[in-house]
């Protein structure tokens, strides 16, 4: 009885770190602003791992046709050769965030110097691309620890996450996506969208006609968490 008892225990504890750390939601270790709270009908769109040669003009192209803002989420080691790219963002209205610099699948086990020396490159690079301060900040894969908390305190980022991740990147077809989001979408939403995938345009379209059916307004990241920013 004893070792069950103690077996629960365990699994209950590993549980519960599984959560904190693969649930930005769960803001355990750091508050993470997810979603705002509001009963107008606004949402903001981000997009993460560009920017992307091909894609990302093709996703811009779709926000300016139709006069949508967006947020970028961008990893530092695409930054060069498309500096151009980062200004263009920048230039149709469009804000841009630190995605860290590697973007590595071991960047949650850093230590704390190289999570710090990863991020404030990529935010160098960012800033020297475009002339414009960066301090929104998107963990890689949306993972959170007390690590990454001190970091994220140390460096004063502001940190942004999602309560809709699309699951774009594993690429399910449109209608699964549009049906994700309908379960998911509430006002003050931010939707998680990757610019790097193919046909990232197409599915932006569909995703926008979507969201204007169903009586919702796209505004900039800015306006969503405005609140938190004159906090901040």
């Amino acid at each position: 009885m004893h070792i069950l008892v103690s077996v629960v225990i365990i699994v209950s504890v590993m549980a519960f770190f599984f959560y904190a750390s693969y649930s930005i939601r769960a803001c355990i270790y750091m508050r993470v602003f997810c979603c705002k709270k509001t009963e107008e009908k606004i949402i903001a769109i981000t997009f993460d791992d560009g920017p992307d040669p091909i894609q990302t003009p093709k996703v811009l192209k779709v926000l300016r046709e139709k006069h949508i803002p967006a947020c970028f989420f961008c990893i530092g080691n695409k930054i060069k050769g498309n500096e151009e790219l980062l200004r263009q963002i920048i230039k149709e209205g469009h804000r841009i965030g630190n995605h860290s610099f590697s973007h590595s699948g071991y960047f949650p086990l850093y230590t704390f110097q190289r999570m710090c020396h990863d991020l404030i490159t990529c935010q160098q690079e960012l800033e020297k691309a475009t002339g414009q301060p960066v301090l929104w900040f998107r963990p890689p894969f949306g993972v959170t620890n007390p690590t990454l908390a001190k970091a994220v305190r140390r460096l004063g980022y502001i940190p942004i996450g999602w309560n809709i991740r699309t699951l774009d990147t594993q690429q399910p077809t449109p209608e699964k996506i549009i049906k994700r989001i309908k379960k998911r979408l509430v006002p003050g939403s931010i939707l998680l969208l990757h610019d790097r995938m193919p046909d990232s345009d197409r599915l932006l379209v569909q995703v926008l006609e979507f969201i204007e059916k169903e009586g919702y307004t796209v505004v900039a990241l800015d306006r969503l968490m405005q609140q938190m920013l004159n906090a901040h």
